[in-house]
């Protein structure tokens, strides 16, 4: 039997939309609310020698505990076509008459059994629908994750771990709107990648779009790097990260979080790869990609602890598991913020899948957009961030570029117009965070 799937009425989608929306934010804004806490030396007077919470490694745990969470909705799922919709669809039962029975045509059994089109036109090598390469039907026989193979969803996870280890890290050094503009450079590496992996064609104006996505990363770290936020700046120097400069912080951080697009990018591929050869369900995807991730990042932190945060130079730094736990437990604030990211990661998995499977591609980048001017309002408003207009031109870059290569915007001149633009990842990225 065909997994369930999450398609839902029309008229709930601008509830998922928003919801969406709102998890997206909370997981960026708790994060950096969670770095700016005091957790040691917290009375002396002088704020550079105040330590906050710097745990990135825990932060990348904790979300592998918010994406196990799907197998919860997963769960739910199973109990409601189970016990809910097999009693109202056992409300009536279609009756077969013996003539019925009695003179099925052979060919019509012959067609139950065929993993052939019912079309007049075989000749057709891309995903025709009612075949076996067809995306919309995948038999279970045919999944490469069947049995002991679900292992090679640790190869996603991975990147996962890498990538948001790296990107939390980056966080601690730059403003929380920097962070999530940043991630914009991910449309680079995906749209290279999948070009390089996945065979995917770029047309002239998505290779430009690609220069004016870099050109605007580049623009809002300089916008950092220029007028340095002094209250950030104030929290963080002295850090395990041993950054003194603001600019230098700032680059630091942007190269960092633009750096980590790549594992993510690697990360998108790998389940597009997997997914357009399985059966599997994406938030399944997403709950066994969370057993994974928490596995091996909580066997890599106590590798860690014992050869790095045991040391005297990595004592009391984003290495020591038992200084980073002993923060977790007893500061209210950072154990408060650790249960709501876990939650808002995971509805922010469940919203995701349903909207994206519900509307369209591109509604996800208009969203991400939006997600981005509201990390950007709430951290001005809470004092966070300084404005830059420099940092206005660069996200107003990143925003153009990315609807240019997304097909949601033409572009400006005849000769780079097409009629189709072919969908990079069509299986639908899963966003973790």
């Amino acid at each position: 039997m065909a997994p369930s799937t999450i398609i839902p009425a029309r008229a709930v989608i601008p509830f998922l939309v928003g919801m969406m929306l709102l998890t997206g934010v909370c997981n960026t804004l708790l994060t950096k609310y969670q770095d700016n806490q005091c957790v040691r030396d917290c009375d002396n007077p002088d704020p550079k020698k105040r330590r906050h919470f710097e745990q990135p490694v825990i932060q990348t745990l904790q979300m592998f505990i918010g994406e196990m969470g799907c197998w919860l909705v997963v769960g739910v799922m199973h109990l409601y076509n189970k016990y809910v919709a097999k009693t109202t669809n056992n409300s009536y039962q279609p009756v077969r008459t013996t003539a019925d029975d009695d003179e099925e045509p052979a060919a019509d059994n012959a067609s139950i059994h065929s993993r052939t089109a019912l079309t007049g036109n075989n000749n057709n090598n891309n995903h025709t629908n009612g075949t076996i390469n067809d995306p919309n039907f995948k038999e279970e026989t045919h999944s490469v994750l069947r049995g002991w193979r679900v292992l090679l969803l640790a190869l996603p996870a991975i990147c996962d771990i890498l990538g948001t280890t790296l990107m939390n890290a980056g966080l601690l050094l730059v403003a929380a709107s920097i962070y999530q503009m940043t991630r914009g450079a991910l449309v680079l590496f995906v749209g290279l990648f999948s070009v390089i992996f996945l065979r995917r064609h770029l047309h002239l104006f998505q290779w430009l779009s690609l220069i004016g996505v870099v050109t605007g990363v580049a623009i809002v770290g300089l916008a950092g790097a220029i007028q340095p936020d002094k209250k950030h700046a104030a929290a963080t120097s002295n850090s395990a990260t041993g950054v003194e400069s603001d600019a230098l912080r700032v680059i630091i951080g942007v190269l960092m979080i633009a750096g980590a697009q790549i594992f993510t990018a690697t990360q998108f591929v790998l389940e597009e790869w997997i997914l357009e050869r399985s059966s599997i369900e994406p938030l399944r995807v997403v709950g066994w990609e969370g057993i994974f991730g928490f596995s091996v990042t909580l066997l890599g932190m106590t590798v860690l602890h014992f050869t790095i945060g045991r040391t005297e130079a990595g004592r009391l730094g984003p290495f020591d598991m038992v200084e980073g736990w002993r923060q977790f437990w007893e500061y209210k604030a950072v154990f408060v913020s650790s249960v709501l990211i876990m939650i808002s990661i995971g509805g922010f998995n469940f919203f995701g899948l349903s909207v994206t499977r519900s509307v369209s591609a591109t509604s996800r980048s208009t969203i991400d957009t939006c997600r981005t001017l509201f990390i950007w309002i709430v951290s001005l408003g809470l004092g966070w961030e300084t404005f830059k207009w420099l940092q206005v031109v660069g996200f107003a870059l990143l925003v153009y570029f990315t609807f240019l290569f997304n097909g949601i915007v033409q572009p400006p001149f005849k000769f780079l117009r097409v009629r189709e633009v072919e969908e990079l990842l069509p299986e639908e990225p899963i966003e973790h965070n």
